[in-house]
């Protein structure tokens, strides 16, 4: 494992291809360094006596000890730790950690690339299981390339008018292949050693060329990340951990990029690659279990904080509230429990998080985010829209009559109201928290998305089976059984 230096090291090294306000831009750029500093408490909490229960693992593949971030799960406790670091390191930086993507991505392709050497003979695992011994040694920073731009909705990837809107190989050649299109909302590529590239969808027969998978180094020639960064807002006076913390999201765009045979892990294996892709999303679904749990308990605390700051704590209408968004915190990271515990064992060896219990707890966090800023709008007031700049607190004439009227309840000074009122407006009336509340909603897959995945997995024969017995009519199969059966969905 390396140190949070050794990490900004590498991304010192890599070679220019990030765009972003109209011009390549360095990837220390101000922008950029908030999201840099969250990677780095990866990288430090990993060396952290605190956190190494849960931040380091035992490779499967050397047996040595390496960052959790880069395990591939081989057990329930595999997952059951890989959700706690997840939801205690994104309590410690105040939102997302980043590095899911990547975890979540070499799960997948862990479970995808072996059935496709079982159904079709390739090497695709053994090319898999080579990069991750380079990833464990190297402790290498990984963001998901998978979401295609997608063109029209309507029509599949062979059927746009430009192939290109869906990521595609366009030449086979002797040492690699060619590969052209590309990707949308690639968190932390910005601030990644490698882009790990996977299907977006299920793929037809006819659609071979767009069922490819593979990982390059950021920085590639032909790659371009055309960014987006996000921060909340800086403060001159009043430091707050909170606002170290910064996320960028990229297009990526791959321009005839050349990409070795040893570092692709599908290539034209349809049945796997929609596999991969279908198996990323019920990952991160299952991290989104804990950072979700993380970003409701912030906003349970930031409301139980306004409460108190405004005199109001023990009205019953407010503990009301507050039991309403505790039990979202607690039923989101209890479907991660639940999806750990129930998990099955791939033919690899992966152990794959249930998939009714992931999408439960993705779709309650998704729908649950209005509702807790809704919480802390209302009980903190409106002050959180309307505070005066920072500045103005610190101005000889301006200070004094913002000490007096801040003041609400007496025991609390005036800097530590500013402090909380400082926070809910970044929370809630910056640009940093607008995004966070549709990243909230979306990442990871709308709500409505899992109510796809939800319905389509839960037997609901059976559930009409069980109706049916108790009003005596006749039915097919069995009623039995408590809990719904470990089965291999995928």
């Amino acid at each position: 494992m390396i140190s949070s230096e050794q990490y900004k090291e590498r991304m010192a090294k890599l070679k220019p291809n990030v765009y972003q306000g109209g011009k390549l831009v360095d990837r220390f750029d101000p922008s950029i360094v908030g999201g840099i500093y969250v990677l780095c408490t990866t990288y430090d909490f990993a060396n952290d006596p605190e956190f190494e229960g849960v931040g380091v693992a035992t490779s499967h593949i050397t047996g040595e000890k390496i960052n959790r971030f880069n395990h591939i799960h081989q057990s329930v406790e595999d997952l059951l730790n890989k959700q706690k670091m997840t939801r205690l390191y994104c309590q410690e930086v105040g939102g997302c950690i980043q590095r899911c993507m990547g975890i979540d991505a070499l799960n997948a392709l862990s479970v995808a690339s072996y059935d496709a050497d079982q159904n079709h003979g390739t090497s695709y695992y053994k090319n898999f299981i080579e990069f991750m011994k380079k990833v464990q040694s190297e402790d290498l920073s990984l963001v998901c390339a998978q979401t295609d731009v997608k063109g029209n909705r309507v029509w599949r990837p062979a059927k746009q008018q430009d192939p290109d809107l869906y990521l595609r190989v366009v030449e086979k050649r002797a040492d690699g292949i060619i590969v052209n299109g590309a990707k949308a909302h690639n968190s932390c590529s910005a601030y990644a050693d490698e882009i790990v590239v996977l299907p977006t969808r299920n793929m037809a027969s006819d659609e071979t060329d767009w069922a490819v998978a593979f990982s390059i180094p950021a920085d590639t020639q032909g790659v371009t990340l055309i960014n987006g960064a996000f921060n909340p807002p800086r403060r001159r006076r009043l430091e707050a951990p909170y606002c170290k913390q910064g996320e960028s999201h990229s297009m990526t765009i791959f321009d005839h990029v050349f990409v070795p045979w040893e570092r692709v892990f599908l290539c034209g294996e349809t049945e796997e690659a929609g596999k991969a892709a279908l198996l990323f999303a019920l990952y991160h679904r299952h991290s989104y279990t804990g950072c979700k749990a993380a970003v409701s308990e912030l906003y349970t605390g930031a409301t139980a904080l306004a409460a108190e700051y405004n005199g109001i704590e023990k009205a019953q209408h407010v503990r009301h509230k507050l039991a309403d968004m505790i039990q979202v915190v607690d039923l989101i990271y209890a479907s991660g429990i639940a999806a750990a515990m129930n998990s099955v064992k791939a033919g690899s060896g992966t152990y794959i998080p249930d998939s009714n219990y992931c999408n439960a707890g993705r779709m309650l966090a998704g729908e649950a985010i209005y509702g807790e800023y809704e919480a802390l709008a209302a009980i903190a007031g409106g002050l959180s829209a309307t505070l005066p700049h920072e500045e103005d607190f610190y101005n000889e004439k301006t200070r004094p009559y913002l000490e007096k009227y801040i003041m609400r309840t007496p025991d609390v000074s005036a800097e530590n109201q500013h402090r909380a009122f400082r926070l809910f407006q970044d929370m809630m009336s910056s640009a940093w928290g607008a995004h966070k509340l549709i990243d909230a909603l979306h990442g990871g897959g709308s709500p409505v998305i899992e109510k796809v995945a939800i319905y389509r997995d839960h037997n609901i024969e059976h559930s009409k089976n069980i109706v049916k017995k108790l009003a005596g009519i006749e039915y097919e199969g069995s009623t039995k059984g408590i809990f719904r059966e470990k089965r291999s969905w995928y």
